[in-house]
């Protein structure tokens, strides 16, 4: 998401050597940038008139590099355009009532699981709710998706009476002690008045905490069409943007904020169903402006990485203990951890472009693949023993695999090179006593560096 606008902006106020007096040439290329990533019209107007007014008003600070000085003009202005700051969801009332809003193949009902497996993650008891009575395919799909999270999902069999099906859920919430509802209502292929009249009359009757309207991020210049319209009816409390992690030019996400006065509250990065985080504007525009996101970067490990698996990992570095089973445990994490495109994109100062991103993402994704089916043609014993790794086993892991002898040597080299290198962080553990109570993340996060080596 962002990528092509991101690398243009990078190129304009990074690559070009800026002075006072190209300032405009600058400003015109912004724009010409903004609009082929499909932002809105009056939305470029004012973002460039905004940005116009701060270079060469009484801002201006004398001795800075005006190249410098439009990067934090532009950051500024893209924090500002995004929604300026993070808007947590209203979680009140006894149970708190979220209404999913959006037409069909926004991606509702799956950012409903998804929001309910964030609940779950905070702590709540949530309950989803199946409303869309008119598409059977919908509610076998909320029950598919609630059984995979392990979330009750509260349904009325025949019912096309919505407003009983949402009264009866409240009531079976209060006795079983769910604190959140997740109301996943009907959608259509576009806006129609009975489609409006049904969501108006469960807004007006239950009055829900929550109004989120679920846009697809790569619909372009209609998501901002479609929220305006939404809001306009129901006075939605905020956004959620599905798809951003998506192949698209972004214009939706920078236009929607500003054309409905409504917030992004969460966004939907990739198809897992853990994939729905929070939206922070500042990180939003720093990694437009290829200043990464450490941030988010470090609570994901936090998120993915297990402390007491990792301090057993630690261990068995330190003891050269470590197997082709304790590799495999570690490629999951790091898969959990998100692809290589999206882990690049948070690191600040790496300018790799979109095509190149997606390049090593695609080859270490190839490389990982073949190396799990290499040691998955390994018996059990020798995927815990390494050292059991002689020539004759080589040549038959080579055929059961279909992979040259040549490429098994090769793998098995490596993997004695890494096993070595991890021994040597036993010498590492006076530095990384600094660290405190985060030493395994520590440890697990150099054994991570060290597996790209594997390959």
């Amino acid at each position: 998401m962002f990528d092509s606008l991101s690398e243009k902006l990078q190129n304009i106020i990074r690559d070009k050597e800026l002075t006072q007096d190209n300032m405009q040439d600058a400003l015109r290329e912004i724009r010409r940038a903004l609009l082929e990533a499909d932002v809105n019209l009056r939305v470029v107007k004012s973002f460039i008139s905004s940005i116009k007014d701060k270079a060469e008003g009484e801002n201006i600070v004398q001795g800075v590099n005006p190249s410098e000085q439009l990067i934090k003009i532009v950051h500024d202005e893209l924090v500002t355009l995004l929604g300026k700051e993070l808007s947590p969801l209203d979680l009140s009332g006894n149970p708190n009532i979220i209404m999913m809003l959006g037409l069909q193949g926004s991606g509702k009902t799956t950012s409903s699981a998804k929001l309910a497996v964030k609940l779950k993650k905070d702590g709540k008891n949530p309950l989803l709710v199946a409303c869309d009575v008119y598409r059977p395919a919908a509610i076998s799909q909320l029950q598919t998706l609630g059984k995979e999270i392990e979330t009750e999902v509260f349904t009325i069999e025949g019912s096309t009476d919505v407003q009983n099906i949402v009264q009866s859920a409240i009531t079976y919430a209060k006795e079983n002690n769910y604190t959140n509802i997740i109301l996943d209502t009907a959608g259509r292929l576009q806006i129609d008045t009975d489609m409006m009249a049904e969501l108006l009359l469960i807004d007006r009757i239950f009055s829900p905490q929550e109004k989120l309207l679920v846009i697809d991020a790569m619909t372009g210049q209609e998501a901002v069409h479609v929220a305006e319209n939404f809001d306009a009816q129901l006075n939605i409390t905020g956004l959620v943007l599905t798809k951003l992690d998506g192949d698209s030019r972004g214009g939706a996400a920078l236009s929607i904020v500003h054309c409905t006065g409504k917030p992004v509250k969460l966004t939907g990065t990739g198809e897992k169903l853990n994939a729905l985080e929070d939206f922070y504007p500042e990180r939003m525009a720093t990694r437009i402006l290829g200043m990464g996101d450490i941030v988010s970067l470090v609570e994901r490990a936090q998120e993915v990485f297990d402390e007491k698996q990792a301090l057993e990992m630690q261990e068995k570095m330190q003891k050269a203990e470590f197997s082709f089973n304790d590799f495999l445990k570690m490629q999951k994490q790091m898969k959990m951890f998100g692809s290589m495109d999206q882990i690049l994109g948070m690191l600040p100062g790496v300018n790799i472009g979109k095509d190149d991103r997606d390049k090593i993402s695609h080859e270490s994704e190839k490389q990982f693949k073949r190396i799990e089916v290499f040691i998955q043609s390994m018996t059990p014993e020798e995927r815990d023993n390494p050292e059991l790794m002689n020539t004759s086993r080589r040549k038959r892991i080579s055929q059961g695999c279909g992979m040259d002898l040549a490429e098994i040597n090769t793998y098995v080299k490596q993997f004695e090179q890494m096993r070595k290198m991890m021994k040597g962080m036993n010498d590492m553990k006076g530095m990384m006593g600094k660290f405190g109570g985060k030493t395994s993340k520590f440890a697990m996060q150099k054994a991570m560096s060290m597996m790209k080596k594997f390959k």
